[in-house]
Order: structure tokens, then C-alpha cells, then sequence
């Protein structure tokens, strides 16, 4: 790893720059969309495959005033984002191709980069910071996983009793049905038992009531042609979200010790330090310190010295790589051997 450890500054450009891209490219048409749909899908993962190698860890006390800032105005350009292309979905002022790129790397934006720095924002204590992170989900139609990641995935991760842990040989498409449905299910279980012991109203209400919102503001401004474009976009991003989480916990198990879990550690998250996608997605592939530490700021999340384990490619690639089975059962299988 490299001794340079990266500001709240370059968080921002890497994350924000195809953002921009795509917000201009969707008003105006023409080379910014396909501008901002190459930098998601082709240089950054490059980047990623020739630097490879990570940032330093940040010394003890370090401080970054600017952190959280940046994850509001990551929540504003995510809103920005969402409404300029369905507004050029429900218009024609794009080509055909147009709109498949642009499809295409919003969703990429929307997957990786607003649910990397959402999944941040739900893991603060601030109320507010906590309620912007859910309505990013919700906007995603996938408001449930703020309760199912907290209070079903944190607990139970590298265990069977956690859905969004893959299990050695599961391909991604049986991995992925069972994943949503079951950790819909499971974050449902817990808010009502949270529910009925503090007497509050179960946040499903919200989860289901955005979702419900979100496609009839969607519908009644846009009209269904960009109704449907919504549904698939959200769909797109949810599978690349559960991709991260696939990939991130594959095979990877927790022993038993007197029937219960050992504790969570380093050896139950594979982590991925490529520089390019870890500024993107404000560190989200040093998975397992946030494990560890849930609510440890994005930009002290440590990779450390201890053994751990580590993809062979960043994160991105290895969502790619997943999506076709044997060719990831071929890179993963035997590195999970020698994990467990």
C-alpha cells in the first residue's frame, strides 16, 4: 500500500466527476453521456487494474472535518441525477444509443457510488444524516435494507442466519432472489419485535410508503414510459448493490465456538484497496473494518496489518466477474479454501 492517504477533496472529484457528466449529458445529449458512462464502466475499473495498489491507513486522531458534507452533497447530486434522466427518458432528445448509455451509467453511479455513501449516512448517530441515507434507499425503491443491513446483516454476517451472506458455490443469480426476498423478510422480523418492545411505528410504513410515493410522483410527472424506465433503473441498481454484498462475503463463514458465532474480525469480509473505486465509493471496499467498526468514518477505515481477506481486483471487476459463474467460481473458490 502506498503511505498517501487521500483527502475529503479527492473523495469528491471521483465520486462527483461522472455524476456531473451524466447530469449534463442527460439535459443536453451528446459526448458527456458517454463521457460519464465510460468512466463508470471502463476507465475507472482500468485505473483500478493498473494502479491496484491502495492507500495508506490514517494515523491515529486524524480528523476530517469535511466528510460528512460531502456525503449530503453526494445526496443532492444523487436527486439531481435521478430526476434529470428520467426527465430525459420521458423526452426524446436523445438518441437511442443515448439513452442506453445513459441508462447505463447512472445506474452504475446509482449502484455503486449513491449506495456506498447511503450505507454511510445510515450508519451515522445523526438523525438527520440517518434519515438522508434512507431516503436515498427509498428513492431506490430498496428502502428496507436500512433496517435489514443494520439489524439483520451486522449481526449476522458470515452466518446462515444473514441472506446477504453468499454461500460457497451459490452463483450470484440464485444468490440474488434469495438475498432481497430473505432480507426483506428478516429486517421486517426484526422491526417488529424492535416495534413491539419500544411501542414506535415499524419503519416498513416508510420503506413501502416512500416506495409507493416515489412511482406516483414518477408517474404523474413523467408518465409511465419514464415510470418504467424508473423500475428498471432501481432494479439495475439494487442488483448492482446486492453484487457488493455477493462479493464482499462469499464463502466466508464464522466458527462456532459453544454453539454461537465467534465474533466478527478481518477474516469474514474480503476487502478490495484499489484506489480509483475507493474514492468513488467513499471507501465502501475496505468492508471489513466497517464490520468491525460500523461507525467509523469512511475516510479511517484501515485495511491494517493483520492477515485478511483480499480480492484479486476491485470491486467493480469482481461484480462483473460474478455475474458469470463459472468463470467467478474459477477465481474465488480456491481463495475461499484457503480463507476457511
Amino acid at each position: 500500500m502506498s503511505g498517501r492517504v487521500p483527502s475529503v477533496a479527492a473523495f469528491a472529484f471521483v465520486s462527483v466527476a461522472p455524476a456531473a457528466l451524466l447530469i449534463w449529458g442527460a439535459a443536453n445529449g451528446g459526448w458527456t453521456i458517454w463521457a460519464g458512462f465510460l468512466w463508470m464502466a471502463v476507465a475507472a475499473p482500468l485505473a483500478d487494474t493498473i494502479i491496484a495498489r491502495g492507500f495508506g491507513d490514517v494515523e491515529d486522531g486524524a480528523r476530517f472535518p469535511g466528510a460528512n458534507a460531502l456525503l449530503v452533497v453526494l445526496a443532492i447530486i444523487h436527486l439531481d441525477l435521478l430526476v434529470g434522466t428520467l426527465r430525459a427518458f420521458a423526452n426524446d432528445w436523445l438518441s437511442g444509443l443515448e439513452r442506453v448509455a445513459l441508462f447505463l451509467g447512472a445506474g452504475m453511479w446509482f449502484g455503486q457510488v449513491s449506495n456506498s455513501f447511503a450505507h454511510e449516512l445510515i450508519h451515522r448517530r445523526s438523525r438527520g444524516l440517518f434519515r438522508l441515507g434512507a431516503a436515498v434507499y427509498v428513492s431506490l425503491l430498496f428502502g428496507h435494507h436500512v433496517s435489514a443491513h443494520r439489524l439483520v446483516h451486522h449481526v449476522h454476517v458470515a452466518t446462515d442466519g444473514d441472506p446477504n451472506s453468499a454461500r460457497k458455490g451459490e452463483s450470484f443469480w440464485r444468490f440474488f432472489p434469495r438475498a432481497w426476498f430473505g432480507s426483506f423478510k428478516a429486517g421486517l422480523m426484526a422491526e417488529r419485535k424492535r416495534a413491539a418492545s419500544s411501542g414506535r411505528l415499524n419503519p416498513y410504513v416508510f420503506w413501502l410508503g416512500g416506495a409507493v410515493l416515489c412511482m406516483v410522483l414518477v408517474w404523474s410527472i413523467f408518465g409511465p414510459r419514464a415510470t418504467l424506465d424508473y423500475l428498471l433503473l432501481c432494479l439495475y441498481a439494487q442488483m448492482q448493490l446486492m453484487l457488493s454484498d455477493y462479493v464482499q462475503h462469499y464463502g466466508l463463514r464464522r466458527a462456532r465456538d459453544d454453539g454461537r458465532p465467534e465474533p466478527v474480525g478481518p477474516r469474514h469480509s474480503w476487502d478490495a484497496p484499489h484506489p480509483f473505486s475507493s474514492l468513488a465509493m467513499v471507501n465502501a471496499p475496505r468492508h471489513s473494518d466497517h464490520h468491525a467498526h460500523p461507525g467509523r468514518e469512511y475516510p479511517v477505515l484501515r485495511l491494517g496489518a493483520e492477515k485478511r481477506p483480499m480480492l484479486p481486483y476491485s470491486l467493480p471487476v469482481m461484480g462483473a466477474i460474478a455475474m458469470v459463474p463459472p468463470l467467478w467460481r474459477r477465481v474465488m473458490d480456491r481463495r475461499v479454501l484457503r480463507m476457511n
